[in-house]
């Protein structure tokens, strides 16, 4: 729990808790790295799957976008990245390479390996459809966070700009202005990541219609002795 102070950065939060939540959270970089290392590895020797099973896909784009929220996680809870990146949109990039790239990808994956083995079947409807929803996901998680890490820095560097009399050289309005392009890019890759969503809801429709659940098997209590 002491890698929470990183969130409080040049807040009210005493100085030293702000630096403890620093330390540690540069520390959860082991244990992070670990099991996303560990998740690709298990992979050696097999990584020819890739090309025929989109469900796999999933998964290990999952595992790349959490290997790389969690180093992104850590410089970011350094105090003096921390000075650029604080209350910009780069945080919001940041925290959705780990919601969508991360939680999302290995949800959707985990999904579409159960669904159909919930009734009764061996894959779903339409693997094709899998894979276009994997590509149109990960284009739109890529154009969401991109965009967001480059507005987020723009918006940084504007707000620390100064006049050689000390004064602000941008106001807060022309950030936000400035900011537009990005927001629109944001909203198109939030538009993908939802219209894959839709396939999948679609194809998930096909694959169990008319199917009843599977029943897990019942076992006969052990004979007493």
């Amino acid at each position: 729990m002491w890698a929470g102070p990183h969130h409080l950065h040049y807040t009210a939060l005493p100085d030293w808790a702000q630096s403890l939540g620093m330390v540690f959270s540069l520390i959860l970089l082991a244990p992070s790295w670990g099991g996303m290392i560990n998740g690709i590895m298990t992979l050696s020797g097999a990584w020819d799957k890739l090309r025929t099973d989109p469900i796999l896909k999933f998964l290990i784009t999952s595992l790349s976008f959490y290997g790389m929220s969690t180093f992104e996680g850590p410089m970011m809870s350094i105090k003096t990245v921390n000075a650029l990146s604080h209350y910009t949109d780069w945080t919001i990039g940041h925290v959705h390479s780990g919601a969508l790239g991360w939680v999302g990808m290995v949800t959707l994956g985990a999904t579409y390996y159960l669904i159909p083995r919930m009734y009764g079947k061996t894959e779903m409807y339409s693997t094709k459809l899998v894979t276009w929803h994997f590509w149109i996901a990960t284009i739109g998680i890529v154009l969401y966070i991109a965009s967001m890490w480059i507005a987020g820095v723009m918006q940084g560097l504007m707000w620390r700009d100064v006049n050689p009399d000390g004064t602000l050289t941008w106001a807060f309005i022309e950030g936000v202005k400035a900011s537009y392009p990005y927001w629109t890019i944001r909203l198109l890759g939030g538009l993908l990541y939802l219209g894959g969503m839709f396939i999948m809801v679609y194809n998930m429709i096909r694959t169990i219609a008319g199917q009843k659940g599977v029943d897990a098997p019942v076992l006969a209590p052990a004979a007493a002795h």
